[in-house]
This record gives C-alpha cells, sequence and structure tokens, in this order.
C-alpha cells in the first residue's frame, strides 16, 4: 500500500512537471549515469595503460633491431646476388670460377662473412673464398641448407645458427654461422646444371645486435626461425642444457603485435615482429607486472574527469533543455510526415539557431537525395570498372626480369636461334597483353598469348615440360577477358613443375556446353590436398608464400565475377601426387563488347 501510494504521487509529479524540466531531470540522471560509466572505463583503461606504453616501446625496440638485422641480412643477400650474377653467370666450369672475385667479395664483407662457397649438384666444392680445402669427412649433400636450397629453387634459405666444419682451418677453429644458401645454373662447356651457392655470415654480428637491446624491467629479445627453433636467445646455453625453458614453438604461431600469455604460471607480454623475408620473428618477452603508470596517479585522474564531466553535463543540460524540446518535437513529426519524393513541411522560424539550421539542412538533404540517388547508381558503375581495371593492370616485373636476363645469358652462350625466339615471344606477348587498352579480346588471341608466354618459359625451363593446347571447340568469334589464362599457367609452372625433370606436361584444353565455355589448366605436377585446393580462392585465408603469378589466381577469380556475375570464375580440383586442373568458367561471348573498358559490365552471354 506504501509503495502503491509513492509511485501514485511519484507519477503525478511527473505529469505535472514541464517538458523542459523532465528533459533536464532525464538528461541529467543519463549524464550521471554516464559518466560513473566513463569513471569507471577510464580507471580500466588507464589501468591499461602502462601496459599499453610499454607494448609501444617493446614494438619501437623490436622495430629498432629489426631495422639494423634487415640491414645485416640485405647486406649478405647482396653478396650473394653478386656473386650468382656477376661470377657464376659469367664463368663455364671448364675454364673454372674466377677465385679472385670470390676473394674480393669476401675481403669487402669480411667483418660479417665467415666463407663464400659454390658446390655441384653431387656436393663437389667448385670454388670457395677464403678457405678452399674441404675436410675429408665434411658431406656438404648432409647439410640442410643444401637441401633447401634444391628443394626450393626460387628463393634464398636461411639457416639456424651452426658450426661451419666444412674446411679444413690452420688454428682448427669453427665459426658459429648463419648459412644463406640458394639453387644456381652452372654452365660447363655450353651445357648447364644445377648448383648451390652458400654463404656463411657470422652469428656474431647478430648475437652483438641483440644483445645491446634492452627492454622494460628484467624484459628480452630472442628470436626464432618460421618453425619455432631458436636463432638467438641471452640463455640460449642454459635452454641447450635444459636448464631453462622458454615458449619458443607458441610464440612463433604467434602473429606480428603484441600479446599476452601464461607461462610457467606467470603472466607476461609477448611482442612479436617478423623479420623481413626471412621468416624469423623477433620476440620481446616483458613480466606482467612492469607498469608506467601509478594506480595513484590513474585513479586521481579518472575522479577528475568524472565530476568535470558530471558538472558540464548538469549545467548544459539545464540551460538547453527549454529551447530544444519544443522544436525538436515538431521537426520529428515534420520529418516522418516526408514521403517518397517529398518535402520537409514547414514548421516557421521557431527555436535555437540549431535547430533552424537543422532544419535547412534537412530540407536541402530531401531536395538533394532524388539527385544522389542517379549520382550513386553512376559511381557504382564507374566503381565497378575502375576495380576492373586495376585488377587487371598488374604485372609481373620479375617475369619480365627473368626473361630479359635468361635473353641476355642465351645471347652470351651463342644460342641466338633461342635467344630470338624468346624476344620474338616477348613481344608478341606485350603485344596481345596491351590489346590497344581492351580488355575483352578475341579467346584465340588469349590462347595465343598463353602459346607465347609458354615458348618463353619453356626456353627459361629447358624443356622441363611439354605444353599442349586442346580446341575441343573451334574459338573463332569467341571473346574473352585478357590475360586469364597466363596466371594460371604460371601458377602450374611454378607449383606442379617445380619437381619435373623432362617429364612434366601442361595442357590446356577449351570446350563450349551450351551458353558457357571451359578453360583447363592441367599439369601432372604433385598437386595438393582438396582442402588446400579449396582455399587458394578463399579471400579469408592468407597467400602461399611463394613465387607464383604476379596477376594471381585470385585476381582472375573476382575479374570474372567482376564481369560476368558470381557464378562464374576458378575451379580447381587437385589430388597429391595426381597433378592439378584449374578451370576457367565464362559465358560463350559471340560479338566483340561495344566500347571495350565502358560497357563491359554490360556483356551478356549468346548461344
Amino acid at each position: 500500500m506504501f509503495f502503491r501510494t509513492l509511485a501514485g504521487r511519484v507519477s503525478r509529479s511527473y505529469k505535472q512537471l514541464s517538458i523542459q524540466r523532465i528533459i533536464s531531470l532525464t538528461f541529467t540522471a543519463v549524464a550521471v549515469a554516464g559518466a560513473l560509466f566513463i569513471g569507471l572505463s577510464l580507471t580500466l583503461r588507464y589501468s591499461a595503460m602502462g601496459r599499453q606504453l610499454q607494448a609501444q616501446a617493446s614494438q619501437e625496440v623490436l622495430d629498432q633491431v629489426n631495422l639494423a638485422l634487415d640491414g645485416q641480412l640485405r647486406r649478405m643477400r647482396h653478396v650473394s646476388d653478386a656473386v650468382y650474377y656477376h661470377v657464376i653467370k659469367n664463368a663455364d666450369l671448364d675454364q673454372g670460377i674466377p677465385t679472385d672475385s670470390l676473394s674480393l667479395l669476401y675481403e669487402e664483407n669480411r667483418d660479417s662473412l665467415v666463407s663464400i662457397a659454390v658446390f655441384d649438384a653431387q656436393g663437389s666444392l667448385v670454388a670457395a673464398a677464403p678457405l678452399s680445402e674441404m675436410k675429408p669427412t665434411a658431406r656438404p649433400m648432409e647439410q640442410a641448407w643444401f637441401s633447401s636450397a634444391l628443394d626450393q629453387i626460387e628463393n634464398i634459405h636461411f639457416s639456424t645458427p651452426h658450426v661451419q666444419n666444412l674446411f679444413r682451418s690452420a688454428e682448427n677453429s669453427y665459426d658459429w654461422v648463419i648459412s644463406l644458401s640458394r639453387q644456381v645454373e652452372l654452365t660447363r662447356g655450353g651445357a648447364t646444371q644445377s648448383g648451390v651457392l652458400l654463404v656463411d655470415m657470422n652469428f656474431s654480428g647478430v648475437e652483438q645486435i641483440c644483445r645491446s637491446t634492452t627492454l622494460a624491467g628484467s624484459g628480452y629479445l630472442y628470436i626464432v626461425d618460421a618453425d619455432g627453433e631458436i636463432i638467438y636467445h641471452p640463455r640460449q646455453q642454459l635452454i641447450y642444457a635444459g636448464l631453462w625453458e622458454e615458449n619458443n614453438q607458441a610464440d612463433a604461431r604467434l602473429p606480428d603485435g603484441t600479446h599476452w600469455e601464461e607461462f610457467q604460471g606467470a603472466r607476461r607480454q609477448v611482442t612479436v615482429k617478423t623479420v623481413g623475408y626471412t621468416g624469423w620473428k623477433l620476440v620481446g618477452v616483458v613480466p606482467g607486472d612492469s607498469s608506467a603508470v601509478s594506480t595513484t596517479q590513474m585513479l586521481l585522474f579518472a575522479l577528475t574527469v568524472l565530476l568535470f564531466c558530471v558538472f558540464l553535463l548538469v549545467f548544459v543540460n539545464a540551460r538547453l533543455s527549454a529551447h530544444i524540446s519544443e522544436p525538436i518535437r515538431r521537426l520529428d513529426k515534420a520529418v516522418n510526415e516526408i514521403g517518397p519524393g517529398g518535402q520537409l513541411p514547414d514548421i516557421g522560424d521557431e527555436g535555437c539557431y540549431e535547430v533552424r539550421r537543422l532544419e535547412r539542412s534537412i530540407r536541402a538533404m530531401v531536395s538533394t537525395m532524388n539527385h544522389l540517388m542517379d549520382d550513386i547508381v553512376r559511381q557504382e558503375a564507374d566503381k565497378r570498372r575502375s576495380e576492373l581495371e586495376v585488377l587487371q593492370s598488374q604485372i609481373n616485373p620479375h617475369f619480365l626480369y627473368n626473361t630479359l636476363d635468361s635473353v641476355v645469358w642465351l645471347t652470351e652462350s651463342g644460342r641466338y636461334e633461342d635467344a630470338i625466339r624468346m624476344v620474338t615471344a616477348l613481344a608478341r606477348l606485350f603485344r596481345i597483353s596491351l590489346s590497344r587498352g581492351k580488355s575483352m579480346i578475341p579467346l584465340a588471341d588469349e590462347l595465343g598469348h598463353a602459346g607465347h608466354y609458354m615458348t618463353i618459359q619453356q626456353i627459361r625451363y629447358k624443356n622441363k615440360f611439354t605444353f599442349a593446347i586442346q580446341k575441343d571447340t573451334p574459338v573463332e568469334g569467341l571473346y574473352c577477358l585478357k590475360l586469364i589464362v597466363q596466371p594460371l599457367l604460371e601458377n602450374a609452372i611454378y607449383h606442379g613443375m617445380a619437381a619435373a625433370d623432362g617429364d612434366g606436361q601442361i595442357t590446356l584444353r577449351v570446350w563450349r556446353e551450351g551458353e558457357d565455355v571451359y578453360i583447363d589448366v592441367i599439369d601432372n605436377g604433385l598437386g595438393m590436398p582438396p582442402e588446400v585446393a579449396a582455399s587458394l580462392l578463399d579471400e579469408d585465408q592468407p597467400l602461399p608464400q611463394s613465387s607464383g603469378s604476379g596477376i594471381g589466381v585470385r585476381n582472375v577469380h573476382r575479374r570474372l565475377q567482376l564481369t560476368f556475375g558470381p557464378q562464374y570464375g576458378l575451379e580447381f580440383y587437385s589430388e597429391p601426387d595426381e597433378g592439378t586442373t584449374a578451370r576457367i568458367h565464362l559465358p560463350a561471348v559471340d560479338h566483340p563488347p561495344e566500347k571495350d573498358g565502358k560497357k563491359s559490365n554490360g556483356i551478356k552471354s549468346r548461344g
């Protein structure tokens, strides 16, 4: 009974209040509640500020270390490139590789280098500097750096730290090194064979960079490779002796950034930074009890902000409630009366300046909306065309560089006919690629473009594979998007033909089914699990970190769907050891598009 009487009095008092008082009291109550919430949030937020500042400091330290490591690793990579492209490429094994050039490169970088060596595919030493006599017990072919170089011929490989004991040393001392290895092509009497270039970098350089780094509190820094193996750790000897443990396997799987983890019952902050093209990761570890801001300072700051917000909101609500209540209500009613294509009704010239300005803005907005609808439709069409142009304009400069480098090598080797064939194919390849700015070209031209591309690649890879085009359906009169076959051929070469030794085969098959055209790129390479093939077109999955198409299969897939619709695009079929089939599905377009590049979105398939 008491509560019912109290509720009745509150209800009658509420009904007797003016709208100004209601707005003022309501806004004040909400503002106070909001200020309390903000105060609590600020307390929690500033409690984490110390950790955030600490994470930022760790990130800056890791950036500096990464910059120093990147400079040293880039220097070693330049040494590797100089040996390969300026010494090995210009030498014939019958005359021997000029060791004075190797010695000169070594002397220029002896503060960072331990040795430079070139081996053939059987592990025999071809040339080396500064030491040139191998130990009888040395077995290069059994070394991880040797097999990694021959297994993945497109990359430079960085090993974990190890003792390099291949060569006889007068002091019988062996250095800890990080090996940079790569597959190279050696020339003997005009014929080429595979070999391995080894550049051993002194591990002390990496150790010195890391030892001079300090983190907050008792924090420390260590380095792991992509597999979680420790490359550097301040307590590395203790770890090897089993006296210290590190969470390196779990930390190696973390993405770049700052993370929190529980390890050996303690909470700690872990900051991760990937080092360039090596796959290494810098890991900074700081104990969780380190903090840059005291709890007292955070509480005082939060209390000050809370009191200021409450005072400001109460004052502002009391002054503005009378000015905004009635004009806002009328404006809301007028807006609700606007119909499709209508105009805002006149609500008079009352209310504060902000309300009148809002009325004019809404009136102008309603007047403009009808014009904007047509503009939006037109802009969406332009945006779609722009996306197509950007996607199809991506060209792989690395392919052009390798092709021209091969032409130079063929010319220097006296293989003029092959050089002429390669240059002619390259010229025709780019003539079709340009196509006078058109995005739709005859299907026959696209197949010709693929043929020229494969001519270049067969010369570059010395006929490690064969290539054939099967036309199950006449292609005369059919049109397609340009540059949709080459990326799939390039993918088949890099991934399907990597282990081919003259028995590789790539087939390009074209056929038509009713209103649709299908183009298959089939290789007899290693293949892949079906789940991997299914993920190639998944935008949520990361791209494989390997050499491949500069344009990319996802690029082709998006271009096909943007042009013809979501029912078209790419499909992949593959099984391990059974090869891979990449299928292009597009409509049968039998007429040249009007004003190609401006109306390409309106292409329709015809039987």
